[in-house]
Protein backbone atom coordinates (compact mmCIF):
# COMPACT_ATOMS: atom_id res chain seq x y z
CA UNK A 1 0.00 0.00 0.00
CA UNK A 2 2.84 2.42 0.85
CA UNK A 3 4.53 1.62 -2.47
CA UNK A 4 1.30 2.10 -4.45
CA UNK A 5 0.05 5.26 -2.71
CA UNK A 6 3.33 7.02 -1.84
CA UNK A 7 6.41 5.66 -3.58
CA UNK A 8 5.06 5.14 -7.10
CA UNK A 9 3.32 8.57 -7.48
CA UNK A 10 6.44 10.39 -6.19
CA UNK A 11 8.69 8.30 -8.42
CA UNK A 12 6.52 8.93 -11.49
CA UNK A 13 6.36 12.69 -10.87
CA UNK A 14 10.16 12.68 -10.81
CA UNK A 15 10.28 10.56 -13.99
CA UNK A 16 7.80 12.90 -15.71
CA UNK A 17 9.98 15.93 -14.94
CA UNK A 18 13.08 14.01 -16.05
CA UNK A 19 11.47 12.89 -19.34
CA UNK A 20 10.20 16.39 -20.24
CA UNK A 21 13.35 18.22 -19.15
CA UNK A 22 15.72 19.31 -21.95
CA UNK A 23 19.00 17.47 -21.44
CA UNK A 24 17.32 14.82 -19.25
CA UNK A 25 19.52 15.39 -16.19
CA UNK A 26 18.52 13.58 -12.97
CA UNK A 27 20.10 16.21 -10.70
CA UNK A 28 18.17 19.07 -12.29
CA UNK A 29 15.00 16.92 -12.23
CA UNK A 30 15.40 16.43 -8.45
CA UNK A 31 15.87 20.18 -7.95
CA UNK A 32 12.72 21.00 -9.98
CA UNK A 33 10.80 18.20 -8.23
CA UNK A 34 11.74 19.65 -4.83
CA UNK A 35 10.74 23.19 -5.81
CA UNK A 36 7.34 21.93 -7.07
CA UNK A 37 6.74 20.03 -3.82
CA UNK A 38 7.66 23.05 -1.67
CA UNK A 39 5.39 25.33 -3.74
CA UNK A 40 2.49 22.90 -3.30
CA UNK A 41 3.14 23.00 0.46
CA UNK A 42 3.18 26.83 0.53
CA UNK A 43 -0.34 27.34 2.04
CA UNK A 44 0.45 24.91 4.86
CA UNK A 45 3.92 26.42 5.40
CA UNK A 46 2.50 29.95 5.53
CA UNK A 47 -0.13 28.92 8.08
CA UNK A 48 2.51 27.19 10.21
CA UNK A 49 4.83 30.23 10.15
CA UNK A 50 1.93 32.54 11.04
CA UNK A 51 1.31 30.44 14.14
CA UNK A 52 5.01 30.59 15.02
CA UNK A 53 4.84 34.39 14.78
CA UNK A 54 1.68 34.58 16.90
CA UNK A 55 3.22 32.26 19.50
CA UNK A 56 6.15 34.67 19.82
CA UNK A 57 3.73 37.59 20.20
CA UNK A 58 1.68 36.03 23.03
CA UNK A 59 4.66 35.09 25.23
CA UNK A 60 3.98 38.01 27.65
CA UNK A 61 0.36 36.86 27.98
CA UNK A 62 1.48 33.29 28.69
CA UNK A 63 3.73 34.61 31.48
CA UNK A 64 0.78 36.60 32.87
CA UNK A 65 -1.37 33.44 32.83
CA UNK A 66 1.34 31.54 34.70
CA UNK A 67 1.43 34.20 37.43
CA UNK A 68 -2.36 34.30 37.61
CA UNK A 69 -2.61 30.50 37.95
CA UNK A 70 -0.14 30.52 40.91
CA UNK A 71 0.95 26.92 40.41
CA UNK A 72 -2.52 25.55 39.58
CA UNK A 73 -1.68 23.51 36.45
CA UNK A 74 -5.33 22.81 35.60
CA UNK A 75 -6.24 26.50 35.69
CA UNK A 76 -3.10 27.37 33.74
CA UNK A 77 -3.95 24.85 30.99
CA UNK A 78 -7.55 26.09 30.74
CA UNK A 79 -6.45 29.73 30.45
CA UNK A 80 -3.83 28.81 27.86
CA UNK A 81 -6.38 26.88 25.77
CA UNK A 82 -8.76 29.85 25.95
CA UNK A 83 -5.97 32.14 24.76
CA UNK A 84 -5.07 29.74 21.92
CA UNK A 85 -8.72 29.57 20.88
CA UNK A 86 -9.05 33.36 21.00
CA UNK A 87 -5.95 33.88 18.85
CA UNK A 88 -6.74 30.98 16.48
CA UNK A 89 -3.65 28.96 17.42
CA UNK A 90 -3.43 25.21 16.92
CA UNK A 91 -0.68 23.83 19.24
CA UNK A 92 -0.13 20.92 16.82
CA UNK A 93 -0.26 23.03 13.64
CA UNK A 94 3.50 22.90 13.11
CA UNK A 95 3.41 19.10 12.79
CA UNK A 96 1.55 19.27 9.45
CA UNK A 97 4.60 20.16 7.36
CA UNK A 98 6.63 17.41 9.04
CA UNK A 99 3.89 14.82 8.45
CA UNK A 100 3.94 15.66 4.73
CA UNK A 101 7.73 15.83 4.43
CA UNK A 102 8.41 12.40 5.96
CA UNK A 103 6.40 10.31 3.42
CA UNK A 104 7.86 12.36 0.54
CA UNK A 105 11.38 11.77 1.84
CA UNK A 106 10.78 8.03 2.32
CA UNK A 107 9.05 7.71 -1.06
CA UNK A 108 11.86 9.56 -2.84
CA UNK A 109 14.50 7.48 -1.06
CA UNK A 110 12.74 4.26 -2.02
CA UNK A 111 12.31 5.35 -5.65
CA UNK A 112 15.91 6.53 -6.03
CA UNK A 113 17.16 3.31 -4.43
CA UNK A 114 15.35 1.33 -7.11
CA UNK A 115 17.04 3.29 -9.90
CA UNK A 116 20.50 3.06 -8.30
CA UNK A 117 20.25 -0.72 -7.87
CA UNK A 118 18.71 -1.29 -11.30
CA UNK A 119 18.49 1.57 -13.87
CA UNK A 120 15.86 -0.42 -15.81
CA UNK A 121 13.41 0.38 -12.98
CA UNK A 122 12.94 3.86 -14.49
CA UNK A 123 10.98 2.09 -17.22
CA UNK A 124 9.53 -0.88 -15.30
CA UNK A 125 8.24 1.15 -12.32
CA UNK A 126 6.88 4.03 -14.44
CA UNK A 127 3.19 4.35 -15.28
CA UNK A 128 2.24 3.00 -18.76
CA UNK A 129 1.42 6.55 -19.98
CA UNK A 130 4.98 7.70 -19.30
CA UNK A 131 6.52 4.84 -21.23
CA UNK A 132 5.21 6.33 -24.48
CA UNK A 133 7.36 9.45 -24.09
CA UNK A 134 10.05 9.62 -26.79
CA UNK A 135 12.93 9.78 -24.27
CA UNK A 136 11.57 6.80 -22.32
CA UNK A 137 11.48 4.79 -25.55
CA UNK A 138 15.13 5.70 -26.19
CA UNK A 139 16.07 4.53 -22.69
CA UNK A 140 14.31 1.22 -23.24
CA UNK A 141 16.61 0.57 -26.21
CA UNK A 142 19.80 1.93 -24.54
CA UNK A 143 19.71 2.29 -20.74
CA UNK A 144 23.27 3.66 -20.74
CA UNK A 145 21.86 7.00 -21.89
CA UNK A 146 20.36 7.41 -18.40
CA UNK A 147 22.22 10.33 -16.78
CA UNK A 148 22.50 10.01 -12.99
CA UNK A 149 24.64 13.10 -12.40
CA UNK A 150 24.16 16.71 -11.38
CA UNK A 151 25.21 18.75 -14.44
CA UNK A 152 27.69 15.96 -15.32
CA UNK A 153 29.79 16.94 -12.28
CA UNK A 154 28.43 15.02 -9.27
CA UNK A 155 27.58 11.32 -9.48
CA UNK A 156 24.34 11.22 -7.49
CA UNK A 157 24.48 7.44 -7.06
CA UNK A 158 27.62 7.74 -4.88
CA UNK A 159 27.64 8.60 -1.20
CA UNK A 160 29.88 11.16 0.50
CA UNK A 161 31.53 8.39 2.51
CA UNK A 162 32.06 4.99 0.91
CA UNK A 163 34.50 2.18 0.36
CA UNK A 164 36.57 4.45 -1.87
CA UNK A 165 36.87 7.09 0.86
CA UNK A 166 35.45 10.63 0.79
CA UNK A 167 33.69 11.68 -2.38
CA UNK A 168 34.09 15.45 -2.02
CA UNK A 169 31.45 16.65 -4.54
CA UNK A 170 28.83 14.66 -2.60
CA UNK A 171 30.32 15.74 0.75
CA UNK A 172 29.88 19.41 -0.20
CA UNK A 173 26.17 18.75 -0.86
CA UNK A 174 25.80 16.91 2.48
CA UNK A 175 27.54 19.68 4.46
CA UNK A 176 25.48 22.29 2.59
CA UNK A 177 22.20 20.53 3.47
CA UNK A 178 23.17 20.44 7.18
CA UNK A 179 24.15 24.14 7.21
CA UNK A 180 20.95 25.19 5.45
CA UNK A 181 18.90 23.17 7.94
CA UNK A 182 20.71 24.93 10.81
CA UNK A 183 19.95 28.36 9.33
CA UNK A 184 16.34 27.32 8.67
CA UNK A 185 15.90 26.40 12.35
CA UNK A 186 17.69 29.55 13.54
CA UNK A 187 15.44 31.69 11.35
CA UNK A 188 12.42 30.65 13.44
CA UNK A 189 14.15 31.27 16.77
CA UNK A 190 13.18 34.47 18.62
CA UNK A 191 16.10 36.92 18.81
CA UNK A 192 16.47 37.80 22.45
CA UNK A 193 19.72 38.83 24.08
CA UNK A 194 18.26 38.21 27.54
CA UNK A 195 17.46 34.54 26.91
CA UNK A 196 19.04 32.23 29.46
CA UNK A 197 20.62 28.86 28.75
CA UNK A 198 18.93 25.59 29.69
CA UNK A 199 21.75 24.80 32.15
CA UNK A 200 21.16 28.09 34.01
CA UNK A 201 17.40 27.49 34.19
CA UNK A 202 17.89 23.94 35.53
CA UNK A 203 20.43 25.20 38.08
CA UNK A 204 17.83 27.63 39.45
CA UNK A 205 15.18 24.90 39.41
CA UNK A 206 17.40 22.75 41.67
CA UNK A 207 17.35 25.54 44.26
CA UNK A 208 13.55 25.29 44.45
CA UNK A 209 12.64 28.15 42.10
CA UNK A 210 9.89 27.22 39.66
CA UNK A 211 10.99 27.50 36.02
CA UNK A 212 8.97 29.39 33.44
CA UNK A 213 7.74 26.82 30.88
CA UNK A 214 7.93 29.22 27.93
CA UNK A 215 11.52 30.07 28.88
CA UNK A 216 12.34 26.37 29.17
CA UNK A 217 10.83 25.68 25.72
CA UNK A 218 12.87 28.50 24.18
CA UNK A 219 16.06 27.22 25.83
CA UNK A 220 15.39 23.65 24.64
CA UNK A 221 14.77 24.96 21.10
CA UNK A 222 18.11 26.80 21.14
CA UNK A 223 19.92 23.74 22.50
CA UNK A 224 18.44 21.33 19.95
CA UNK A 225 18.86 23.54 16.86
CA UNK A 226 22.14 21.68 16.30
CA UNK A 227 20.46 18.27 16.64
CA UNK A 228 18.51 18.15 13.37
CA UNK A 229 21.43 19.34 11.15
CA UNK A 230 23.66 16.73 12.83
CA UNK A 231 21.06 14.02 12.22
CA UNK A 232 20.72 15.06 8.56
CA UNK A 233 24.48 14.95 8.12
CA UNK A 234 24.78 11.48 9.69
CA UNK A 235 21.80 10.20 7.69
CA UNK A 236 22.84 11.52 4.27
CA UNK A 237 26.61 11.05 4.47
CA UNK A 238 26.38 7.27 3.91
CA UNK A 239 23.64 7.12 1.25
CA UNK A 240 23.39 8.24 -2.38
CA UNK A 241 23.95 11.99 -2.65
CA UNK A 242 20.70 12.34 -4.65
CA UNK A 243 18.78 12.41 -1.35
CA UNK A 244 21.19 14.99 0.10
CA UNK A 245 20.54 17.12 -3.01
CA UNK A 246 16.81 16.93 -2.33
CA UNK A 247 17.36 18.00 1.28
CA UNK A 248 19.68 20.85 0.27
CA UNK A 249 17.21 22.20 -2.30
CA UNK A 250 14.28 21.78 0.08
CA UNK A 251 16.16 23.72 2.79
CA UNK A 252 17.05 26.59 0.46
CA UNK A 253 13.47 26.92 -0.79
CA UNK A 254 12.20 26.68 2.82
CA UNK A 255 14.49 29.54 3.91
CA UNK A 256 13.14 31.72 1.07
CA UNK A 257 9.54 30.80 1.93
CA UNK A 258 10.08 31.53 5.61
CA UNK A 259 11.64 34.91 4.83
CA UNK A 260 8.66 35.89 2.66
CA UNK A 261 6.02 34.57 5.08
CA UNK A 262 7.57 36.11 8.20
CA UNK A 263 8.06 39.47 6.44
CA UNK A 264 4.43 39.51 5.23
CA UNK A 265 3.23 38.47 8.67
CA UNK A 266 5.22 41.29 10.31
CA UNK A 267 3.66 43.84 7.94
CA UNK A 268 0.17 42.51 8.68
CA UNK A 269 0.75 42.71 12.44
CA UNK A 270 2.17 46.23 12.16
CA UNK A 271 -0.88 47.25 10.13
CA UNK A 272 -3.15 45.75 12.80
CA UNK A 273 -1.32 47.59 15.58
CA UNK A 274 -1.40 50.94 13.74
CA UNK A 275 -5.09 50.37 12.94
CA UNK A 276 -5.83 49.71 16.61
CA UNK A 277 -3.94 52.86 17.62
CA UNK A 278 -5.88 55.00 15.12
CA UNK A 279 -9.16 53.52 16.33
CA UNK A 280 -8.22 54.22 19.93
CA UNK A 281 -7.17 57.81 19.16
CA UNK A 282 -10.37 58.45 17.20
CA UNK A 283 -12.45 57.04 20.03
CA UNK A 284 -10.70 59.28 22.54
CA UNK A 285 -11.36 62.35 20.38
CA UNK A 286 -15.03 61.43 19.93
CA UNK A 287 -15.44 60.77 23.66
CA UNK A 288 -13.80 64.14 24.42
CA UNK A 289 -16.23 65.93 22.14
CA UNK A 290 -19.18 64.10 23.62
CA UNK A 291 -18.11 64.99 27.13
CA UNK A 292 -17.41 68.64 26.35
CA UNK A 293 -20.46 69.30 24.16
CA UNK A 294 -23.18 68.80 26.83
CA UNK A 295 -21.42 71.36 29.08
CA UNK A 296 -21.70 74.11 26.43
CA UNK A 297 -25.23 73.12 25.57
CA UNK A 298 -26.28 73.17 29.20
CA UNK A 299 -24.87 76.65 29.70
CA UNK A 300 -26.46 77.99 26.52
CA UNK A 301 -29.78 76.30 27.15
CA UNK A 302 -29.96 77.65 30.70
CA UNK A 303 -29.30 81.17 29.47
CA UNK A 304 -31.96 80.88 26.81
CA UNK A 305 -34.43 79.49 29.29
CA UNK A 306 -33.77 82.28 31.80
CA UNK A 307 -34.03 85.00 29.14
CA UNK A 308 -37.20 83.43 27.86
CA UNK A 309 -38.76 83.32 31.30
CA UNK A 310 -37.85 86.95 31.95
CA UNK A 311 -39.55 87.98 28.68
CA UNK A 312 -42.67 86.15 29.63
CA UNK A 313 -42.79 87.84 33.03
CA UNK A 314 -42.41 91.32 31.45
CA UNK A 315 -45.30 90.63 29.05
CA UNK A 316 -47.42 89.62 31.94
Amino acid sequence: MFTTLIVQPIFNLLVLIYALLPGHNVGLAIILFTIIVRLLMWPLVKKQLHQVKVMRKIQPELKRIKKEAQGDKRKEQLLMMELYKERGINPFGSIGVLLIQVPILLGLYSGLSRIIKDPHQIENFAYPALRHFSWMKQLSTNIHQFDTTLFHVVNLTRSALGKEGIYWPAMIIVIGSALVQFYQSKQLMPNSGESRSLREILREANTGKQADQSEVNAAVGRSTRFLLPAMIFLFTVNIASALALYWLTSGIVAVVQQSIALREDTKEMEAEVSGDQKTTTKREVIEGEVVEAPKKQKGGSSKKKSSGSKGKRRKK
